[in-house]
C-alpha cells in the first residue's frame, strides 16, 4: 500500500509543551498532515477531533494501552471511531511487565493475537511499537520479535531507532516484515556524547540513522504513515521544523 501520510508527528514528541491546541496549529503550519496521538491527550475526545479538523489534521493511527484494549475494547474503539483512527497500536510494556523468556513473549503474542481478532471484524488494525528489547536475543536465542508477530494478524509498526539502538540492522527488519509493516516511527540517535539533556535523540536527519539510504526499503512496506518522534526534545517546534525538511529530502 502506498504511503497515505509522509509527514505525521507522534503527539508524544510534544508532552512537554502545552497546549496541544497551538502544537496542532504549528504542525498544520509546518506542513504536517497526519498525528498520532496517545493516552494522555484522550481526555476530552470530541474536543480533540474538533481540534484536528480545524487544523486539517487526521490521524490513521493511535497508541492505546494493551491493557485498556484487553479490559474495555468498547472505549479504546470509541476513542478510534472518534478520531477517525484505523490502526490502533499497543504500544509498550513497563520493565516489571516484560517477559524476560520465550514462553512470555509467546504468551503476549498470544494476547495481541486475541485482541486483534476481536478488531478485525470491526474494521481495525492491530499494531505492536517495538523499543529496543524486542530486538535483544532470549537465553534460548530467540527474537522477543518474532513472537510477538507470531499471529498473522497482528502488525508492526517499526521504530527504527530503537531498533538501531538495540545493535540491530534496520534495513533487515524492514526488509523482513514488509509486508507486516502498517507504520514507521522516523526518529534519530544523535551522535555518541551529543545531545544528553535529550536523552541522546536528534531531529531527524541530524542524527547517525541513515534514514536517506534507508527510505528506499521503507517505501516498499505496506507502510500507510511514516511518523516523526523525538522521546526528549528542548524545543518540538525546532525538531518538527528540522525533521520535516529532512523527511522531505529523504522522498526526493
Amino acid at each position: 500500500m502506498a504511503l497515505e501520510h509522509t509527514l505525521s508527528y507522534q503527539l508524544y514528541t510534544s508532552r512537554n509543551f502545552p497546549p496541544l491546541e497551538a502544537q496542532l496549529k504549528t504542525l498544520a503550519r509546518l506542513g504536517y498532515t497526519n498525528v498520532e496521538p496517545f493516552s494522555a491527550v484522550y481526555g476530552d475526545v470530541p474536543a480533540l477531533k474538533a481540534a484536528l479538523d480545524a487544523n486539517g489534521l487526521s490521524c490513521v493511527s493511535g497508541h492505546f494501552a494493551l491493557d485498556l484494549m484487553e479490559k474495555d475494547l468498547d472505549a479504546a474503539v470509541a476513542i478510534a471511531r472518534t478520531l477517525g483512527i484505523s490502526i490502533m497500536v499497543a504500544p509498550w510494556l513497563p520493565p516489571e511487565q516484560r517477559p524476560t523468556d520465550a514462553a512470555g513473549w509467546i504468551a503476549l503474542g498470544e494476547r495481541l493475537g486475541a485482541v486483534a481478532d476481536k478488531l478485525k471484524p470491526l474494521g481495525f488494525t492491530l499494531a505492536w511499537h517495538n523499543h529496543d528489547f524486542e530486538f535483544v536475543a532470549l537465553p534460548d536465542g530467540s527474537m522477543p520479535i518474532r513472537h510477538v508477530l507470531a499471529h498473522p494478524s497482528v502488525m508492526l509498526e517499526l521504530d527504527v531507532a530503537w531498533v538501531a539502538r538495540a545493535g540491530a540492522d534496520p534495513q533487515q527488519w524492514l526488509r523482513e516484515y514488509a509486508d507486516r509493516i502498517v507504520s514507521v516511527h522516523v526518529k534519530d540517535i544523535a551522535p555518541a556524547g551529543q545531545n544528553a539533556d535529550e536523552d541522546g535523540w536528534a531531529d531527524v536527519g541530524d542524527g547517525v540513522v541513515p534514514w536517506a539510504a534507508l527510505w528506499a526499503d521503507v517505501v516498499k512496506t505496506a507502510a500507510r504513515i511514516t511518523v516523526a518522534e523525538h522521546d526528549n526534545p528542548s524545543d518540538y517546534e525546532r525538531f518538527a521544523a528540522r525533521s520535516a525538511a529532512a523527511i522531505k529530502s529523504f522522498k526526493g
